[in-house]
Order: structure tokens, then sequence, then C-alpha cells
């Protein structure tokens, strides 16, 4: 057990919605920037733990698609919150499952005794990145950000009580966006195809990889959580996924979760990149879906291809 608790959480959705068919999807306006929903997620999560920006030892940025290349994310953000105070800055990116590798590094530190608060900070502006002609994507994201506070606890049933990540980096073109780093850099994108700074996603062959691989990765996180924790599959109050696409539920039962236990909002939502996982969590903490003493996990699959799982009681 990596003694920790979320003391505070927070969110940003925007405005502006587009729907298609049944599916609702929200969209920044012009002039709302990634930075701009960070920011708001965040004070809201720093609010809600009664804590000052300057009362945290270390911002976490847990994004798919950064600000800038240089500097992290973490310490754009806090140029804005706390620019003077004594704080580590720093980012994590396994795409679409960052959070849920931040809050695994965050525990860590916590219970290192390293730090005693803890901000991750989660969100994307996917629609800006989005190709018009590639429907699939298009009526898929969501812009969204999230925010949780975590702290360390004397309490000794609260906290993280096994994790797992695995990766098969075969699969990793399924899902990309070419363009922008040293590959493709910027400076040469009149050279470039455009659609290689545009988000590009096989969508087919990404769930067919994803639907082979995660029964033995499930299989391998639950005997985690048998072993260390002493809790069955049965034993979790709530699995919050990932919100990939309408094909959630093949996957969940494919690896044995029944309907009742699971977290589903990718009809109203759509997939929120890293902001999904948080921005569920933080509904189902505010509603009182789930709430102290309440078994979690955290999990989901991002382009890598990447596994992510998490076990938390709160």
């Amino acid at each position: 057990m990596r003694q920790c608790e979320i003391a505070g959480w927070g969110s940003y959705l925007p405005a502006r919605v587009v729907t298609f068919g049944d599916q609702t999807r929200y969209r920044v306006a012009d002039g709302v920037s990634q930075l701009d929903m960070l920011e708001q997620a965040a004070r809201e999560a720093l609010d809600r733990a009664g804590l000052a920006p300057d009362d945290v030892d270390c911002v976490i940025g847990a994004v798919a698609a950064d600000l800038q290349p240089i500097p992290c994310t973490a310490a754009l953000l806090w140029e804005r919150l706390a620019p003077r105070s004594r704080v580590a800055a720093f980012d994590v990116n396994s795409t679409c499952t960052s959070f849920v590798t931040a809050v695994d590094v965050a525990s860590r530190y916590l219970a290192d005794g390293e730090y005693e608060r803890v901000l991750v900070v989660s969100g994307d502006v996917g629609s800006r990145f989005l190709d018009a002609g590639h429907a699939e994507s298009r009526e898929l994201l969501s812009d969204a950000a999230a925010a949780v506070v975590l702290t360390r606890t004397d309490d000794p049933g609260r906290g993280v009580l096994t994790s797992l990540q695995r990766t098969w980096a075969e699969h990793a073109h399924d899902t990309e966006i070419r363009g922008g780093g040293t590959l493709l850099p910027a400076r040469d994108y009149a050279t470039h195809d455009p659609t290689d700074h545009l988000f590009d996603m096989d969508g087919r062959r990404a769930l067919h990889s994803m639907v082979r691989v995660l029964p033995e990765f499930f299989e391998e996180f639950f005997g985690r959580l048998r072993d260390r924790a002493g809790l069955d599959p049965a034993d979790v109050d709530l699995f919050v996924p990932h919100q990939a696409s309408r094909a959630l539920g093949l996957v969940m039962r494919r690896i044995g979760v029944p309907r009742e236990r699971y977290a589903d909002r990718v009809d109203a939502l759509g997939n929120m990149v890293s902001a999904s996982v948080p921005f569920v969590l933080a509904e189902c903490l505010g509603s009182g879906r789930v709430g102290r003493g309440d078994v979690v996990v955290l999990c989901g699959t991002a382009a890598g291809l990447t596994a992510n799982a998490l076990a938390l009681r709160l």
C-alpha cells in the first residue's frame, strides 16, 4: 500500500457542444487555450482541497499533447498559479493514460516521503489536431481538463494498492501524430504532408490490438491485486476506464467486468484523451457514486500501444 488520498479534484468542460447523432462532444471556444483549461481545473482542485498553490510540493503535467516542446506543461501552468513558489514541476506522457501514470508516480513520491502534496493536471485540446476528412476521430474526440490533489495520509487503509503498465511497441503507429517533433520539425512544415501534423488513427487495427493484449494484461493486474491487497476483481467498487470509443463495453466484457461496475460516458462525453480518466473520476466523486473506503481501478489503453491500470482505495 502506497498511502495517499485524493484531497481535491476539479474539471473543465467547454461550453461549445457538437453532436453526431446520439453522441455529444465538446470543443473549446476560439481564444481558449489548453493552458486555460488546465488552470481552471487546477484551481478548482486546490480550492476543494483547501490549499493555496504555495502549499503544493510537486506538480505533474499529465497530458498527451504538450502546450509547447519546451518547457514542460507543468512549468507553464505553475507560471500562472505560483511562479515564485518552490515546487517540482515536470510532465509524464503515456498519451491517453498519462493521468494513471502520473498518479502512480505521485503515489511513490508521497509514500517515500519526498513530497506531501502533489497536484496532477490532465487535459487536451484534441479538436485542434483533427483531420476534417477523418470522420472516425472527428466524431470521437472532446476537449476537457481535470486535476486532482494527492496528499500523504496516516490512514493505512487508503492509497494505491497496486499498479501495472505495459507497452506493445509493435503497435506504436496505430495511433499517432507524426509531425511537430525532431522527426518532422515544424520549421519544415511547408515540405511535409499536412496530415502528418494531424491526429491519425486506424481504429479497427487499434481495437483489434487492444482486444488481443488486454485479457493477459488484466490477468496479470488482477493477480497483483490478489497478491498485494488480498482483493479479487469482484471486490472493486468501480472501474474508471479511459473512454476510448463506443467499443468500451466490448473491451470491458472481454476482461470480465460487468456493466454495472464500470463508468461508461462515451456517448455523453466522448474521448477526452488524457482528461478521460480524471474527468470521469471527478464526476463519480462529485456525485457520490464512489467515496471514502471504496476501491476504484483507473485503467485504459493508449497509443504506444500501452495498457495501464491502478487500484486505489479512496
